[in-house]
């Protein structure tokens, strides 16, 4: 059946309905990040992996999501959502498959890669569509609701993975993505139509220049260096623990069963469905978000370090739940961005945000694969090094961005 035209005017109806098939592939995005937690048994059991490989192989795919950003961000500058969505995400199918078929670690950390890379465009094209057709004042709202129908990628990679890798293999989980990548694919080819025509070949050199000058601009801001180092361990944080450290620190801690440590996943993700729509609708404005933004990311590291040191089993099963509903205040941070710059540098400043966002989630990953690496080989529980990692690393984003210059509102 061949696709409807593109449509320059959406109503209400249409909108929302082309933001919910653009939040499945997020959803997706989600489910591809976070499959390390339940996979990392089978994968360091085949492939003989320290935790430091491990970590690697978790940030692969943040690295690539993350460094992508600013090139998506131009592509949908020039060629509109739908042609850069569905020119890129194919290469999601593509890393899945051979993530399955793999060999060895380098195959599957290429396939990681691949994946990051189709990945990419997954949020920014729901941020820049909420920009573009809903009301600024709806912002924060909104961006809840989508990364709150985003978490359902989540759970699919909680009790069901767990299920599916303890029956068979690591290797059928990333057969099951793959074929939902395809499914994902073909969603928004059926049902996002906004209107973008690409200029031609060559007219289309000035716009690129226009757009790194403009990123350029964009760094030069002094607020810029505070917004972006918050933005390195925010995310991080959360998707270190639910996407990489979790089933391990159970299993490894508690003795828990992968499947048992799936559900302890499943509960957390749920919980991550509903928190960002809720601190969405909580968003205080821009007269003192900021101090909200401090203040729970200062909650978060707490919450950290105590998981790192008390090592009781109530907090570890409990902790990653807390950590869940607390993170919902993320969402404000989007909010904060979207109101620190001007109107022509929105795009950019959404782009280059959510760049740091996945290149904390790249650096968080290595550093704690490192700190748990270091730790095994001095003689000390690893998870403590992890937690106490990440809470020393969120208090140093809450640091810079409190100190650091502030944008005049």
């Amino acid at each position: 059946m061949p696709a409807p035209p593109p449509c320059a005017a959406l109503s209400a109806r249409s909108a929302w309905g082309m933001l919910l098939a653009l939040s499945c592939g997020f959803a997706l995005s989600q489910a591809f990040r976070s499959t390390t937690a339940i996979m990392a048994t089978g994968l360091r059991a085949d492939f003989a992996l320290s935790a430091q490989a491990l970590g690697v192989l978790a940030g692969a795919f943040a690295f690539a999501f993350g460094a992508m950003q600013l090139f998506i961000g131009i592509a949908i500058d020039l060629y509109g959502l739908r042609r850069t969505l569905l020119a890129v995400s194919p290469l999601t199918l593509a890393g899945a498959l051979l993530s399955a078929l793999a060999p060895g670690y380098g195959v599957v950390l290429f396939g990681q890669v691949l994946i990051g890379v189709g990945c990419a465009p997954a949020f920014l094209v729901c941020t820049v569509f909420i920009a573009r057709h809903f009301e600024p004042a709806r912002f924060a709202a909104i961006s809840g609701v989508v990364m709150g129908i985003s978490g359902l990628g989540l759970l699919l990679t909680g009790t069901p993975l767990a299920w599916l890798v303890q029956q068979s293999s690591w290797r059928l989980g990333f057969g099951l993505l793959a074929a939902l990548a395809a499914l994902a694919w073909l969603l928004v080819w059926r049902q996002v139509h906004e209107a973008a025509q690409p200029p031609p070949a060559a007219a289309a050199r000035a716009p690129v220049r226009d757009a790194v000058r403009g990123l350029g601009a964009l760094f030069l801001l002094p607020h810029t260096a505070g917004i972006m180092l918050l933005a390195l361990t925010t995310y991080a944080s959360f998707l270190s623990l639910r996407g990489l450290w979790l089933g391990p620190l159970l299993i490894e801690r508690h003795g828990y069963s992968l499947l048992a440590s799936g559900h302890v996943a499943l509960f957390a993700s749920l919980i991550s469905l509903f928190s960002p729509a809720c601190f969405g609708r909580l968003d205080p404005g821009p007269a003192t978000r900021r101090r909200w933004l401090v203040g729970c990311t200062l909650l978060l590291a707490a919450l950290f370090a105590a998981i790192g040191l008390l090592q009781r089993e109530w907090l570890d099963v409990g902790g990653p739940m807390a950590v869940a509903l607390l993170s919902g205040y993320m969402v404000l941070q989007y909010a904060d961005v979207r109101s620190a710059y001007p109107a022509a540098l929105t795009g950019r400043a959404m782009a280059a945000f959510t760049m740091a966002l996945f290149l904390g989630v790249a650096l968080m990953q290595w550093v704690t694969g490192m700190a748990a690496s270091l730790a095994t080989a001095r003689g000390v529980e690893p998870y403590a090094a992890v937690m106490l990692t990440i809470a020393l690393m969120l208090v140093l984003g809450a640091l810079a961005f409190k100190c650091l210059p502030a944008p005049a509102h």
